[in-house]
């Protein structure tokens, strides 16, 4: 089973799996450890992951990133509208009452919401985790947004569920964090007097606040807050506008009218940002960003910081609100760590050192792959194949969810809602919730503060309906109990529906040392039928998705493996062609290479005419082992003649060092037979003969004609002789007997007195050792 932990990132997301007694971030196709969140659509194929990436330019309206940003949104959010459609370029629609994208796909419209495009990118995710491990993967932690709402959970498990993969934990990324840093950390005070630490990320597209309380074997979140609008791509928006106005000035043109020539300049502003971290001033230059035009610029770390005050304004508020709501001061953090990769910059830095005044700020943790370590050892600790140290992991959700009901005629209660799961409740939590029903009713679980949810995400997160109450024995409302949990993904369910009801039962009991019958009372639980509408996909749906995937998924992988084929076709006709007049112009027969030549000639026009250029798999293979027929016998040829001294060196020495062990006086064999030495020589003596038999021929014989002695031919001998001197030559010296236990010639060994002859009877077997 394998161990794998994903940090699924805006702009990139890495994957951690749990090998080698620790946590290694694996590289993908390309050797890097980071993978685009970026699927594309094309007119054959999709590209995921870094293909998709070398596509982010020249098919814009086909490539769809900002998957973490849309999935489990609808097309009527406010943020889709107002924030995501300017980080992107594809036209977004509603599709099944959630967003999603229009693209050209195999020639045709298509639309694909944010759930199934997440699915097929964690689909890439899995297939580059099992190219790595060798085997299957199912099993896998999701790390994800603290501030993501009910909607959005939902969505990445049916996300994961559409590319096969079992979740067994969505953990916040702050907490992932944490755990990353806890669990290795042997030094940890007792409960009493745990250690504070606060964790500050800012990623790509927002800011993430922890405070987490550390002690022998646990953590506890204390308080979270977050900013989904921090981020290195608000930073990269603000450069593209401030140079895309100078443009307008400089070179008379609008870069913003351009997707193609926008994306150029972002390409630029994010290498302007990275240098400024570490430089006073940076230069920008954005070759041919269109018509034709060279555009450059330079920028000052001040003119930079003054540009990006709007989005640093922002850092402060959620840093302050986490530290408000843990009930901390200053002085009793222990430590600051700062992790993603907008950190790095100065000015971002500085003002979350202003919250925290003269306290050190850390970075002790890798700021890029903390995330991904943390969920590989929730992974790990979730898995049966690991062990891992006991260490508990108590997480808190941001927002306070309730539960509605209308009120029935001779409820005592007077309210119709209560707040279940308040806000920093722990997780997972279960609550049992009591109601007196005489029949059927509903239940309405929603977030209490709608205002505080991202963007305009609907508050609504479930409806629970009991179809039938089982009537009260007194006829009185029944008291009907109802299980509700807060699992360990953060998302709210109900569980059971049952109505207690007291039931005597007669128990045998000792009284004055008696048995006499004695009423007992049991708490007799009755189930109630229900039925629980939360926000997942339809299972119906969910298997569409599945299906369409797998569908997708098989038909990417024959277009690559057909596109294998026509490139090792192409390859083959052009390393071949060139090798005939060079390493195999010694090995090819005039009509040989008159007859080669002529062939490739005929596959290098089919390949770059109209039929060759868009061929089946199986076309490329038959025109590629069609070649392969003329060519092996020359490329044949050349290799034997390149491996045959070394193969023959190979055999020389094993004859002369079996033979010399043969005709050794060595003490070592000297309880070996002759006879079998000599059988031995006998052995080698011939082989050797046969060698250079074939050797004269071989020399006599031209190059480019099948060689007398083959490199197989001489192993196979090598090998006869091994295993028919070994056993020989390895024999065990037997044992030499004690001098007072040596029997003399002539008379048996005396057997103990007392002990009984066995004598063998007719037709029995003699006695064997059976171990």
């Amino acid at each position: 089973m394998a161990v794998v932990g994903i940090d699924f990132g805006a702009l990139n997301s890495k994957i951690g799996v749990a090998r080698h007694r620790g946590i290694d971030i694996i590289v993908n196709e390309v050797s890097n450890r980071a993978t685009p969140s970026l699927v594309s659509f094309g007119f054959k194929q999709r590209s995921i992951g870094e293909s998709a990436k070398t596509l982010e330019t020249s098919n814009f309206r086909n490539t769809i990133g900002s998957l973490k940003r849309l999935i489990g949104r609808t097309i009527t959010d406010p943020e889709i509208e107002g924030v995501e459609r300017k980080f992107t370029h594809v036209k977004l629609v509603d599709v099944g009452g959630s967003v999603g994208a229009q693209v050209q796909y195999l020639g045709e419209t298509r639309t694909f919401s944010a759930t199934q495009l997440t699915g097929a990118y964690f689909g890439k995710l899995r297939d580059t985790a099992a190219n790595e491990l060798k085997t299957g993967v199912s099993d896998v932690v999701i790390a994800v947004p603290g501030w993501y709402t009910e909607a959005q959970r939902r969505a990445v498990l049916d996300a994961a569920a559409v590319a096969n993969l079992n979740v067994l934990r969505l953990i916040n990324d702050t907490t992932a964090v944490a755990l990353g840093y806890g669990i290795t950390k042997s030094d940890l005070p007792e409960p009493e007097n745990p250690r504070h630490v606060v964790f500050v990320d800012v990623g790509h597209s927002s800011l993430s606040v922890a405070v987490v309380a550390f002690a022998k074997g646990q953590l506890t979140v204390r308080s979270t807050a977050y900013d989904r609008h921090v981020g290195g791509r608000d930073i990269d928006y603000a450069l593209v506008q401030h140079f895309s106005e100078e443009f307008k000035t400089k070179y008379k043109i609008d870069v913003l009218s351009n997707p193609k020539a926008t994306f150029r300049l972002a390409a630029g502003c994010d290498k302007v940002k990275k240098v400024l971290s570490a430089n006073a001033e940076a230069p920008l230059n954005v070759e041919s960003i269109m018509n034709d035009i060279d555009a450059s610029s330079r920028l000052t770390r001040e003119e930079y910081e003054k540009l990006i005050e709007g989005v640093l304004e922002r850092i402060p508020a959620p840093i302050q609100q986490a530290l408000d709501e843990s009930g901390l001061t200053l002085d009793q953090i222990d430590a600051i760590e700062l992790v993603g990769g907008c950190t790095r910059i100065p000015a971002v830095r500085a003002k979350i050192q202003s919250v925290f005044q003269n306290k050190t700020l850390s970075t002790t943790l890798n700021q890029d792959e903390a995330i991904a370590r943390g969920a590989t050892f929730a992974c790990a600790m979730l898995s049966p194949v690991f062990r891992v140290r006991d260490f508990s992991l108590h997480d808190i959700t941001p927002y306070d969810v309730k539960v509605k009901w209308d009120k029935q005629p001779g409820d005592p209660d007077e309210d119709t809602e209560l707040v279940v799961f308040p806000k920093g409740n722990s997780i997972p939590s279960t609550k049992v919730l009591t109601f007196y029903r005489n029949g059927p009713f509903e239940l309405q679980a929603e977030y209490v503060e709608p205002s505080k949810l991202p963007g305009g995400i609907n508050p609504w997160l479930g409806r629970f309906a009991a179809k039938e109450v089982p009537p009260s024995a007194t006829g009185d409302l029944s008291i009907v109990k109802v299980k509700t949990r807060l699992n360990i993904h953060g998302i709210v369910s109900f569980e059971a529906a049952y109505v207690e009801e007291l039931e005597e039962k007669e128990a045998e009991m000792a009284v004055d040392g008696e048995e006499a019958p004695k009423k007992k009372k049991v708490v007799k639980k009755i189930p109630v039928p229900f039925v629980w509408h939360g926000t997942s996909l339809d299972t119906s749906i969910l298997e569409q998705y599945r299906q369409q995937e797998a569908e997708m998924h098989a038909a990417d992988k024959l277009v690559a493996d057909t596109e294998d084929r026509k490139n090792a076709l192409e390859e083959y006709i052009y390393d071949t062609r060139s090798k005939l007049d060079d390493r195999y112009a010694s090995y090819v027969q005039p009509q040989e290479k008159e007859q080669l030549l002529a062939a490739l000639q005929r596959a290098e026009d089919w390949l770059y005419s109209e039929e060759g250029e868009d061929a089946t798999k199986s076309v490329y293979v038959e025109k590629l082992d069609s070649l392969k027929v003329l060519g092996d016998p020359i490329t044949f040829r050349y290799k034997e003649a390149e491996e045959r001294s070394k193969v023959v060196s190979q055999l020389r020495e094993t004859i002369n060092q079996y033979m010399s062990q043969a005709l050794s006086d060595d003490e070592k064999f000297s309880h070996i037979d002759p006879k079998e030495k000599q059988a031995i020589v006998e052995k080698c003596a011939t082989v050797q003969k046969w060698l250079e038999d074939q050797i004269v021929r071989q020399t006599e014989r031209p190059k480019n004609v099948e060689p007398v002695l083959k490199s197989a031919d001489a192993l196979q001998k090598r090998d006869e002789i091994i295993y028919f001197a070994t056993p020989i030559l390895t024999k065990p010296k037997p044992k030499p007997l004690k001098v007072d236990e040596a029997p003399k010639s002539g008379q048996q060994t005396p057997k103990p007195e007392g002990e009984p002859k066995a004598e063998p009877q007719a037709n029995e077997p003699p006695e064997m050792d059976v171990d």
